[in-house]
C-alpha cells in the first residue's frame, strides 16, 4: 500500500490493492457496469393529476398502452396503470368522468435513475413487483420507463453481441 506523508498525518490509498473485477460473461458485465441509460426508455406518456381518470383511460385504451406516468410541474408525482384501474376504479365506474387521476393513481412509485447500473432496472422490477418503472435524471426530470421487456432486448442485445465473432 502506497503511503504519503502529509502535514496531517499519514494517507494510505485504499484502492492501491483494488483488483478489477472479472466477469463471467458480457451480461453480468452489462448488468454490472452498464447504466440504465442503455435501456430503452421511450416512448412514454405522461399525463396531469387532474386528467379525468375517464381520459386517462381513453388514453390507455386509444394508445394499446398499460401505464401513464403522472407529471406535474414537470415533476413525476405517480404511476397511473392497468393495474390502478382494475383495482380501484371498476367497482367505480359511474365516476369516472368526475374522478381525478390523482385520486387513483400509484403515489411514490419505485423509480430508478439513468446513471444506475442496469442491474437496478431489473431488481426494481422483480422488489417492487411493478411492469412499468420510471426512470429520472439526476435533476428528478422524467425520461422514460423500464418494463421487463425493454429490460429483456438489452440483454438480448448485449447476448448477441457476445456470440458476434471479433472483427
Amino acid at each position: 500500500m502506497v503511503k504519503v506523508h502529509h502535514h496531517l498525518g499519514e494517507f494510505e490509498d485504499p484502492l492501491n490493492n483494488y483488483e478489477p473485477v472479472e466477469y463471467t460473461d458480457a451480461l453480468e458485465r452489462a448488468l454490472v457496469e452498464e447504466t440504465i441509460a442503455g435501456i430503452q426508455t421511450r416512448p412514454y406518456v405522461e399525463i396531469s393529476p387532474d386528467h379525468s381518470v375517464y381520459r386517462a383511460l381513453q388514453v390507455l385504451a386509444g394508445l394499446r398502452i398499460s401505464s401513464l406516468l403522472v407529471v406535474q410541474a414537470g415533476k413525476l408525482v405517480g404511476v397511473f396503470t392497468e393495474r390502478d384501474a382494475l383495482q380501484r376504479v371498476a367497482s367505480r365506474y359511474r365516476e369516472i368522468e368526475s374522478m381525478r387521476v390523482a385520486d387513483v393513481m400509484t403515489c411514490h412509485p419505485v423509480v430508478v435513475y439513468e446513471t444506475d447500473p442496469a442491474a437496478t432496472a431489473l431488481g426494481a422490477i422483480v422488489a417492487a413487483g411493478y411492469r412499468h418503472v420510471p426512470v429520472l435524471d439526476l435533476h428528478e426530470q422524467v425520461v422514460g420507463v423500464i418494463s421487463p421487456r425493454r429490460v429483456l432486448a438489452f440483454l438480448q442485445d448485449r447476448h448477441r453481441q457476445q456470440r458476434e465473432p471479433k472483427d
